[in-house]
């Protein structure tokens, strides 16, 4: 039985609400055209804090993308291994037991990826197999959560960990004011989060059933345009629209496996925006209270990118979980039109117990009797 583990969260000590959102934008943009339209669309996010990894008067200075990103690589390297910690802790593994780490960002880069590090510095086996993801957004959390499913499908004594490293106050451009940017501004804000996907084992999501949809004709609905000023991002304002045909592939998902979409016990979805949670709830003709994780998510840090569906099953977790078989669905969308999705149901399957000897060489999917030769050394 393959388990996502309760994930560790955390977000920067420094926090900007919406009532200084609200002031910043009127004094950095007072002549704007549109800003009375940029103002009410802030103010209809529900967004009331977020947290961010500088003072917000470094925020608003743009002291050129080779700065951020070393940045980006200083606060990764600061707050990440306390929230792996965390998250191990939480599956009952410790570093030497994980085969597998996924990384997912789309807020800075790094080459080799930050998993080398992770690595090389808290212990992790040299055979830890390595998947950084870096251009699916916000969809990765929910990629990263398959990818884990996957791999532990393949090699069930396996165990991976995910990571979400997501800045995305480091991402602010102030030359950017069309409508979507100023939007954006008022919107992200910076998180990390790990989880354990244990193949064996575990309280948590037993993953069953896992897939990907791509809405046609959709890629530069949400984009990057790469410049030498960094990552400037883009939104469409058809974006809202989305859950129209996504919500079918919900739908198909849950079909294709003998439930009812609309009938779920829980549903932890990319909180992107409001409209998002209130067009699902319709499409799918579940109360707007189903998604109230996602709303206290959205609420409290903003969009937190591919963090988002961590951070959403965490409070899953924080209020106390479900009772045992109660079904349910983690959905993360993002550029493409991507939606990443995933079934699976409430377990509190014992732990086995770890192998005794620290130093033990486990190898997942490496067989001593395909490889005799090597066996014999």
């Amino acid at each position: 039985m393959v388990t996502l583990c309760k994930p560790a969260v955390s977000v920067p000590e420094y926090v900007i609400t919406r009532e200084e959102t609200l002031a910043l934008a009127r004094s950095l943009h007072a002549d704007h055209p549109q800003l009375p339209l940029a103002l009410r669309l802030i103010e209809n996010t529900g967004v009331t804090q977020r947290h961010i990894v500088q003072p917000i008067e470094e925020t608003l200075r743009h002291p050129g993308f080779e700065e951020r990103n070393a940045l980006y690589e200083t606060e990764a390297k600061a707050r990440v291994p306390k929230v792996v910690e965390e998250a191990l802790g939480n599956a009952g593994l410790r570093p030497a037991d994980i085969d597998m780490i996924v990384y997912v960002s789309c807020t800075g880069f790094m080459m080799p990826s930050l998993t080398a590090w992770l690595i090389n510095t808290m212990g992790f086996p040299s055979h830890t197999r390595q998947l950084p993801i870096a251009q699916l957004g916000c969809a990765a959390g929910g990629a990263a959560i398959n990818r884990a499913h996957d791999f532990c499908v393949a090699y069930p004594d396996a165990n991976v960990l995910i990571v979400a490293c997501e800045f995305c106050s480091l991402c602010y451009q102030p030359t950017d004011l069309g409508v979507g940017s100023l939007l954006s501004n008022g919107l992200f804000g910076d998180a990390v989060a790990s989880a354990v996907v244990r193949g064996r084992g575990g309280t948590g999501i037993a993953l069953e059933r896992n897939n990907s949809h791509l809405v046609p004709d959709t890629e530069d609905w949400i984009a990057y345009s790469v410049r030498a000023t960094g990552f400037h991002f883009l939104l469409d304002k058809r974006v809202p629209t989305t859950m129209e045909p996504l919500a079918p592939a919900l739908r198909e998902i849950a079909g294709s496996h003998g439930w009812d979409a609309g009938d779920l016990d829980f549903y932890i979805i990319h909180a992107g925006g409001p409209r998002i949670l209130d067009d699902l709830s319709r499409f799918l003709e579940v109360e707007p209270e189903a998604f109230r994780f996602s709303r206290a998510t959205l609420t409290e840090y903003g969009n937190i990118a591919s963090a988002v569906v961590l951070d959403a099953v965490r409070r899953l977790f924080d209020a106390g979980g479900l009772s045992e078989g109660a079904r349910g669905i983690i959905a993360g969308f993002g550029p493409g039109i991507t939606a990443e999705m995933c079934l699976g149901r409430w377990t509190a399957a014992p732990v086995p117990s770890l192998e005794p000897d620290l130093n033990s060489r486990r190898i997942v999917g490496y067989s001593p009797a395909a490889h005799p030769a090597r066996a014999a050394h």
